[in-house]
């Protein structure tokens, strides 16, 4: 199984539209936290996830959550 590359060890916190998106789950994508389809060469798939209404969400960008896409914490936890 491939590990994914750690963007950032803090989550990217942004407003979004209601809408359908597909975040990052192997670090590669040049379009963070979203997928670019850089993840061609791995094992890992984007995740998707809708918004219902427009809000702030917090986003993972250590790609370790245990709740993708949104940020758990586990950052912290991180070497």
């Amino acid at each position: 199984m491939s590990e994914p590359k750690i963007v950032d060890k803090k989550p990217v916190v942004m407003a979004l539209e209601p809408g359908k998106y597909y975040w990052c789950s192997c670090g590669l994508s040049d379009n963070q936290p979203f997928c670019n389809g850089a993840h061609k060469d791995t094992d890992l798939t984007p995740v998707a996830f809708e918004i219902a209404e427009g809000k702030n969400v917090a986003l993972c960008l250590c790609k370790n959550t245990q709740n993708a896409p949104f940020c758990d914490g586990t950052h912290s936890k991180l070497p």
